[in-house]
C-alpha cells in the first residue's frame, strides 16, 4: 500500500453511517457493511450499480421513488436500515472473523431494543454468515438451494426474511428475480402486520 493510498483510505475507513432505526418498524433491512462510496456519501446502499433503492420503489415497499440520499426517510414508512458491521470496506473479503462476532452482538441488541416485526437480511452471504448465531430451527433451511424468502426462525420475536444482494456485482440474480423477492417481502410483511393486529 502506497503512502497516497493510505491517506485516501484514512479519509473513509473511519467513517460510519447512521442507523435509521426506531420502535414500531415493520421491516429492518440489514446489510453486511457499507461500501466505500456509502462511507464517503454518508448514505446506505450508495454504490453506483446498487439497485436497493430502485427495488424498494418498484416493489412498492415505499410509496414513492427514493434514492440513497433519502435513506433517512425510510422511518416515515416504518422501515429501518442498519449494517451487521459498521466499518466500511471495498468488499467483504476485507472483513475479519471477529468483526462478524462483534457485529452480531450489536445487531442482536438493536433488534432486542427496537423489536421490528421483520428483519430483512440483504444478501444470501449475510444470511449464511449469521447461521451459526441463529436458532437451530434454521437447520431445515440450510439445505435449501434457494434461501430467498422467509425462514423458520426469529430474532427476539422478529421474523427473518432473506433478500438477494442488490449490488450490481451480484450475477446470481436477475433484476426481475430480485424484484420478485422484494415484492414477496412486501406481501409477506403486510400479511404479518395484519395477523399481528388480530
Amino acid at each position: 500500500m502506497t503512502a497516497r493510498s493510505r491517506i485516501i483510505r484514512s479519509n473513509w475507513s473511519e467513517l460510519r453511517l447512521p442507523d435509521y432505526i426506531g420502535p414500531g418498524l415493520r421491516v429492518l433491512f440489514v446489510g453486511i457493511n457499507p461500501g466505500v462510496r456509502s462511507a464517503v456519501t454518508g448514505h446506505h446502499f450508495a454504490g453506483y450499480s446498487n439497485r436497493f433503492w430502485k427495488l424498494l420503489s418498484d416493489s412498492e415497499l415505499t410509496p414513492l421513488p427514493i434514492t440513497y440520499i433519502d435513506d433517512g426517510r425510510l422511518l416515515e414508512w416504518n422501515l429501518g436500515i442498519t449494517n451487521l458491521i459498521a466499518r466500511p470496506s471495498p468488499g467483504i473479503d476485507d472483513l475479519r472473523p471477529p468483526e462478524y462476532i462483534e457485529g452480531w452482538k450489536v445487531l442482536e441488541r438493536k433488534i432486542r431494543r427496537y423489536r421490528p416485526k421483520v428483519v430483512a437480511l440483504v444478501g444470501v452471504t449475510l444470511y449464511r454468515t449469521l447461521l451459526p448465531f441463529l436458532d437451530s430451527a434454521t437447520s431445515a433451511s440450510r439445505t435449501r438451494q434457494n434461501v430467498i424468502g422467509p425462514h423458520p426462525v426469529t430474532i427476539h420475536r422478529a421474523d427473518v426474511f432473506v433478500l438477494p444482494n442488490p449490488s450490481g456485482r451480484n450475477a446470481n440474480f436477475t433484476y426481475t428475480e430480485m424484484l420478485d423477492a422484494f415484492i414477496w417481502l412486501r406481501r409477506w410483511k403486510k400479511h404479518i402486520g395484519e395477523s399481528n393486529s388480530n
